[in-house]
């Protein structure tokens, strides 16, 4: 098995934390992962992302060249690393920022995520990169939902823990979107 991905989009958005709760889920199945995140030289408003990459192996790099999956939260990070996604590969957008018709890659998988939209049925917009990652999680599995939700615990410092259980219904929206197609 072996899985690797950009997780990428503008600052603020919890690209990072997204990143980093994928590699926890990753370490309680037992898998081997690398996670890393890229600070560029980008201006505010710029594109932030990380890597990471899960297998049942000993991992070499945790650069990617021509990630199996991409992760995208807005329209830079697309037009940055939706043409990189390998043949065959997922495209996971969040629809709420990135127009329909901007995604035009051939021979992907690709999964358009209302997030902002989906997250306002859980409760709080703030949560669509849970969403998108409970829906990137739910389509690649790569990981197990319930590994995912448990990442949450480590991954997030002490003082958002009272936000963990809205994290979770997040999640699992995303992943219900998914399973349902709506």
């Amino acid at each position: 098995m072996y899985f690797d991905c950009i997780i990428a989009g503008f600052g603020g958005q919890g690209v990072m934390v997204m990143g980093n709760i994928l590699a926890y889920a990753a370490i309680r199945e037992k898998k081997k992962v690398t996670y890393m995140p890229v600070y560029g030289v980008e201006m505010r408003g710029g594109t932030a992302n990380c890597t990471v990459v899960v297998s049942d192996r000993e991992i070499g790099s945790p650069i990617i060249q021509r990630p199996v999956c991409a992760i995208v939260m807005n329209l830079p990070s697309l037009e940055k690393f939706g043409p990189r996604v390998r043949k065959g590969g997922l495209l996971v957008v969040n629809a709420s920022l990135v127009p329909e018709e901007e995604i035009r890659f051939r021979g992907l998988q690709t999964l358009s995520v209302p997030s902002r939209e989906l997250a306002l049925e859980v409760g709080n917009e703030r949560l669509a990169n849970m969403v998108v990652l409970g829906a990137a999680v739910q389509k690649s599995g790569v990981v197990h939902l319930r590994s995912l939700k448990k990442a949450l615990y480590p991954a997030l410092d002490r003082r958002y823990h009272k936000m963990i259980d809205m994290n979770m219904k997040a999640m699992d929206r995303g992943a219900q979107f998914v399973e349902k197609g709506r």
